[in-house]
Order: C-alpha cells, then structure tokens, then sequence
C-alpha cells in the first residue's frame, strides 16, 4: 500500500527526502530578521500618506520600496508555511506561521491607503506618468488598479477589511486542522495486515482490487467524517458569508462576480462551462455503464468508480524513476524545460514523502526569491503519483519562468492560467505512457485511466463549481447554509453527474464537506478549464512546430503581465468561448467510445 506501513514523524524523515528551504532563508535567525524588517518597512511607507500624487518621482519611490517591503513579506510567509504544511503538529512552525500573518496583517492596515490613494490620482495624470521608462516595473501594476478602481474603498474602509484578514482565515485553518491532525480514521485491514488509513492513503484504498477493502475504507473515512457534519458545514458556511461579506462590502453584485472580476473573467465563463458540462451527460452516464459492466458487478457504488477500468497492471516506480518518466515525457518543451525541472525535483524543491502532521494532497509554492517548492506524498506502487509529480512540475515551471520574465509587482500568474501549465504536463506524461505501453492490457489501463483523468478533472471539478455556486446564490438570497441544506444540495448533483446506473450511500454527500478546496471560493473550476486549454495546447505543441512551441512558452513567461483570457490567447487558445471545453468533452467521448468497443 505505500513505501512503509509506519508513518513516521518528522524528525525521522531523511533530509535528502525534504525540499531546501535555504534559497529563501539560510538559517531560523534571517527569517527572524527579515520579519522583524517588515513591520518597519511598512511604518516608513506609512509616512508617504496623502503624498503619493505630488509627483511621478515621489510615487516612484514610495512604490519602490512597496515592492521591496511586499517581496520580504512573500518569502518570510512562504518560509513559515511551507515548514508548518510539512508538520501541522510542529508548535514552532505553528507559531512562526501566525507571527508572518500578523506582521503581514499589520503591514496591510498600515498601508490601506495605498491603493485607494494611487487610484485617486487623475486618471489622465497617472497614464502619463507610467507611459515613462522608469515606471517599467509597475506600469502593469498601476494598469490593474485602474480596472479594480470601481472597486476599491475609502482609506479608512480598506483598513478595516486588512484589519479582519487574518480572522477571515479562521475557517479555513480550523477545518485544516481537524481534517489533518485531529480526525483518526484508524487501520483497514488488508490481507491480513493493519494498514493505517490517512487523508493521503485513501486514494489507495479506493484503488485496492478487493472489493471489501474499498468498502471498509469508504465506510470507515465518511463514517469519521459524518461524526462532525455539524462542526464542518458550520465551518464551510462561516467561509461562504466571508466571500460574501467582502463582495457586498466591496459592492459586487455577486461572490461569483467578485471572484472572477479581477482577472476579467466573464462570469458567463462559468456558467457556460457548467451549461456545457450538463449538455454532455450522456456520454458521461455511459461512461459509468461501461464501467459497471467492465468491473462486472450487479450494482455500481461510489467506492467503485476510482479504480481502474480495466485490470489493474502491478507498478513499482521509484521516485527518481518518475523523474525519469517526466524528463522524457516533456521533452518536447526542449532541454532546457526538462534539465531545469528534474534538477529541482532531485535537489532540494520537493518535501517528497508522507509523515505524520503533513498536509495531504500536493501542492506547488513558488515566490519570485527562491525555489518554486512542490509538496508530495509520494508512493512507489501508485501511477498516479507519477503524474502529480508532473502536475505540480508544471505548476513550479510555470513560477520559474513568470519570476524571471517580469517584475516583482506583475511576475505572479492567476491561478486561471495556473491549471493549465500543469495540466499539459500531465496530458504529455499521458501519451508517452501510451505510446511506451508494451501490452494491450498496459495500453487500456492507460486509456481507462486518461478517461478517469478527464472526468476527475473536467466533470468532478464542474460538479465541485456548481455546488459552490449553489452554496453562495443560496445564501446571497437569503437562506442560511445547514448541514442538512449542504448535503442536499451535493447529494442532488451526485445523482445529476452519475446518473442512474450509482448506488450511494447514507453518507455518500459528506463529500461535500471534506474538499479544502471549497475555502477558497470559485476556484476549482479553474481545474476544468485548465484541462480543457492544455489539452488543446498539448496538441498544438506536439502536433506542431518551432513556432507553436515558442507560443506556449510566451504564455509561461507571461506571469501576471496580461490578463488569463489574453494570455492563453496568446499560447493559441481563447478560453473565452465554449470550443476549447466543447473538444474536450468530445476527446473523453472518443476515449469512452474505444473503451467500450474493448470491454
């Protein structure tokens, strides 16, 4: 089931298997220094109040040092988290966590006029000003403010919603915290041998061949989780009035719309990916048809449908085999791309393995100083890990190019753009396993598994997407979210997405209620989209030539110097029309239509 039946602490983790947190800090005493740092740099700025639009010379100089100050922020958040996500059990990383948001907290009120203040200026005036040379580092910076102008409060309201941000995360940490270091699922029995079932081994239970121990591992997880519905949908509704309290506050017409404003993001974007989604169930509920009849069972459950479609085929892949597997998958992004990312994953990027206290899942962290760090909770018999490890490479590629094509106040990328960067990664990983397969078994489980890639990714996330918009319309006119109204509303779009070949369980809708995800608003959908664009970027590239390529690597090094619609436009794709999404469903369509020829 996994590299070792013992999850081990932190202390005994090798520290070749851990990322090297040195590239932003050599030692705990320079971060402590630089934190200490930041609360001046920000009483400095402060004195630039009321003074920002006496000439283009003073605003230059007082943005100069809003960048340095902000960019000191950045590392020493990133360093205290990065620590605290590797042992959520580790006091002191607990507590340097809280002193960077803190002193971030306290930069944000210092400096609440800032923005409203640089917006004040005559628009005529400004545009003049960063049309000059010397403005090359904040031009976009300024650009962006313009558009979020409408948007933007008084000094005085800007301070007072700075003031609450650190309690505005109070949801999020606190589900995080009894999801990861509180909630015990106990052991499942497999083959005779007490397995430990954790947040990180339950895709590999749900994998395991025995139909029984899927059962019990399912059972058993939302059994935990059932226990605290109360406590979690209280959680959840507490993080769904926040989004909406900022969106009123602000003046939005909608949490959806203040989600997607600032990218300009069409909030028909959304709706149509979720319209254009339902207009292709069918091919969807057939899917689950095929899957029943290939597993040949009388009834389909919910703890069926993550194994594979076909046989499952034995793997055994190292971790510096899967880099392997990276290197020569990604090739056709050229040498460069493939030296840059393998040497990172061999030294020092990656926190590789699981541990107690870990964050589960994976994740990418990149700042414009320092390494683009990725989280694992790698394991040597899942395939599936192997194309995280890509995912998460793509999402760190992707940080590397935008910190050294741009500025700091423009090089962060959206996390719109960001799902397609790793995405693509992941559809290559795909065709080189394909193409290399040696059986036909290899070659099906590979299709089955790419039609399971597509659905987790394309449909699950737009089922994910629906119901946080349900949660939020819900409660934007005027109903309170209960336990009972969250599991009603997923329970009805589980049966909507499967169809009615499901049998669920009492608890099947406790899934709801367990997605970290949901804490930051109107974000998985970027997932569906993501695959849809680097699906079709995938083609383009591998399909094409020197100038297809040059257009895909125009778009990483974009980071935030345009907005994601232009940007992936400019990679050769226009995400702001139903096409890209339309030919992606039609790609799963093909992939079903083969594997039901093969079952």
């Amino acid at each position: 089931m996994s590299k070792t039946t013992k999850v081990p602490d932190r202390n005994e983790v090798p520290a070749t298997d851990k990322w090297d947190l040195t590239s932003l800090f050599k030692t705990d005493d320079e971060w402590e220094k630089a934190l200490a740092s930041i609360e001046p740099m920000a009483e400095e700025l402060s004195q630039y109040k009321d003074k920002l639009g006496e000439s283009k010379e003073k605003l230059l100089e007082a943005l100069t040092k809003y960048a340095k100050l902000w960019q000191t922020a950045e590392i020493v958040e990133n360093y205290a988290s990065l620590q605290h996500n590797a042992d959520e059990g580790d006091q002191d990383a607990v507590n340097k966590e809280g002193r960077a948001q803190m002193a971030v907290v306290k930069a944000s009120s210092l400096l609440s006029f800032f923005d409203s203040e640089i917006t004040a200026i005559d628009d005529d005036k400004l545009k003049e000003w960063i049309s000059t040379p010397e403005y090359k580092d904040y031009k976009i910076y300024i650009e962006k403010l313009l558009h979020l102008k409408p948007y933007i409060l008084s000094e005085k309201e800007e301070r007072l919603l700075a003031l609450q941000a650190e309690a505005s995360e109070t949801a999020y940490k606190t589900f995080s915290i009894l999801e990861n270091l509180e909630l015990d699922f106990g052991t499942i029995n497999v083959n005779g041998e007490e397995i430990p079932l954790t947040q990180s081994s339950w895709s590999q239970f749900l994998k395991n061949p025995d139909r029984n121990v899927r059962k019990a591992a399912y059972e058993r997880f939302y059994g935990v989780f059932e226990k605290h519905e109360n406590t979690l949908a209280s959680l959840y509704a507490g993080s769904v009035n926040q989004d909406i309290f900022e969106t009123r506050a602000r003046g939005y017409n909608s949490s959806l719309e203040h989600a997607l404003y600032s990218n300009k993001v069409p909030v028909e974007v959304y709706r149509n990916l979720i319209d254009t989604v339902h207009k292709n169930f069918d091919t969807l509920h057939r899917y689950y048809r095929i899957f029943k009849k290939a597993l040949g069972t009388e009834d389909l459950r919910h703890y069926d449908v993550y194994m594979p479609f076909t046989k499952d085929i034995e793997t055994h892949t190292s971790y510096d085999e899967a880099v392997e597997i990276c290197r020569k998958a990604l090739a056709p992004l050229g040498k460069e791309y493939t030296d840059t990312l393998c040497d990172g994953l061999l030294n020092g990027w990656v926190d590789r393995y699981e541990n107690k206290g870990k964050r589960s899942g994976a994740f990418s962290s990149g700042c414009f100083t320092g390494y683009p760090y990725i989280l694992l909770n790698y394991k040597e018999d899942v395939i599936r890990d192997v194309f995280t490890m890509a995912h998460e490479g793509g999402h760190s590629m992707h940080s590397w190019y935008s910190s050294r094509n741009n500025p700091f106040m423009c090089y962060n990328y959206t996390i719109f753009e960001a799902e397609v960067a790793s995405t693509f990664n992941e559809e290559l990983v795909y065709q080189y396993l394909l193409k290399n397969a040696k059986t036909d078994d290899e070659k099906k489980y590979y299709l089955s598994m790419r039609a399971g890639d597509i659905l987790a990714t394309l449909h699950r996330q737009t089922m994910f997407a629906e119901y946080e918009l349900k949660a939020h319309e819900l409660v934007e006119s005027g109903t309170p979210l209960s336990a009972d109204v969250l599991r009603g509303i997923y329970r009805d779009l589980l049966e909507q997405y499967f169809g009615e070949e499901m049998t669920f369980e009492s608890n099947s809708d406790m899934e709801g209620l367990r997605i970290p995800h949901f804490y930051s608003a109107f974000y998985v959908y970027k997932y569906a989209t993501g695959i849809s664009a680097a699906m079709a970027l995938a083609d383009r590239v591998t399909n094409g030539g020197v100038a297809e390529r040059e257009d895909y690597f125009k778009f990483l090094k974009s980071g935030g110097s345009r907005y994601p619609i232009e940007s992936l436009k400019v990679a050769g794709v226009d995400m702001s029309k139903t096409e890209p999404i339309q030919k992606a469903l039609d790609r799963f369509k093909d992939i079903v239509d083969e594997l039901e020829k093969l079952v």
